[in-house]
């Protein structure tokens, strides 16, 4: 599989715990010879203005972050225009999901999925879209810029009992039809981490309830790190993941491939 990310992802951008070191070199150690690695390049301010006011980017300029905002919000659309004919992983910090068009919160400024599924819209490359957010948190900022423009379905799951939390994933994922997933992978809601609900093995079913979606809707799918906090299991929910999106033959035999192409 292809995993969007840049050596700049180490940086301690901010003193919040999605900019903490550690973080990326967690998951780039368990990710290391079990992907191909593809360098981000940034997203264009085009692309970016497209979904964010002129305050917003103003905002994030004045902060100092513009670079690696757009560093991740590039990495986001990279990772969907390969996920439209094999699924792929954008591993890119600042995560997105709580920026709206005009502000945002929760360690987000731009909104990388919105970016970059609105970029596939607007190039004619989907008419429909379902976005998939299992971050432990409501990904406001994502409902706030997508749902009003009626092509998207938006999914956050939410249940105490991580057996209905997914068997409501399968639900919904069955439930319509679609011509690409994006997911909002937010992996802080692991029995080890913030939310204390999923196991590592319940990520790994996530990615291949969406790989089965996929072969039935004949469609691509991609996705985008948001959350994840305890950099002890970090990159073993992400390699689960990854594992359940490329379907169970390639779980098992896995291709091991480490470059930065």
């Amino acid at each position: 599989m292809k995993v969007i990310y840049h050596d700049d992802f180490y940086q301690s951008y901010t003193t919040d715990p999605a900019a903490a070191s550690g973080r990326m070199e967690a998951i780039v150690k368990e990710l290391s010879g079990r992907v191909t690695f593809v360098k981000a390049q940034p997203a264009k301010e085009s692309d970016i203005s497209y979904v964010h006011t002129e305050s917003q980017i103003a905002l994030v300029v004045k902060e100092g972050l513009y670079d690696i905002a757009a560093l991740a919000a590039g990495g986001a659309i990279q990772a969907a225009e390969i996920g439209m004919t094999e699924p792929s992983f954008a591993l890119i910090r600042p995560p997105g999901h709580h920026a709206s068009a005009g502000s945002s919160w929760g360690f987000c400024y731009f909104n990388n999925m919105a970016i970059a599924i609105e970029k596939l819209k607007r190039e004619g490359r989907i008419v429909k879209a379902f976005i998939l957010d299992f971050d432990l948190h409501y990904g406001d900022g994502t409902v706030n810029i997508l749902d009003p423009k009626g092509y998207v379905i938006i999914y956050n799951p939410s249940a105490y009992n991580r057996n209905e939390y997914l068997r409501n994933i399968e639900r919904h994922l069955s439930s319509t039809t679609f011509d690409i997933i994006g997911v909002s992978a937010g992996f802080d809601n692991h029995e080890d981490d913030w939310g204390g609900l999923l196991t590592t093995d319940d990520y790994r079913s996530i990615g291949q309830m969406i790989w089965v979606a996929c072969q039935k809707n004949r469609c691509g799918c991609f996705a985008v790190l948001e959350g994840g906090y305890n950099h002890r299991v970090l990159g073993k929910n992400v390699l689960a993941f990854i594992e359940g999106i490329e379907g169970s033959e390639n779980a098992v035999n896995p291709v091991r491939t480490h470059r930065i192409a």
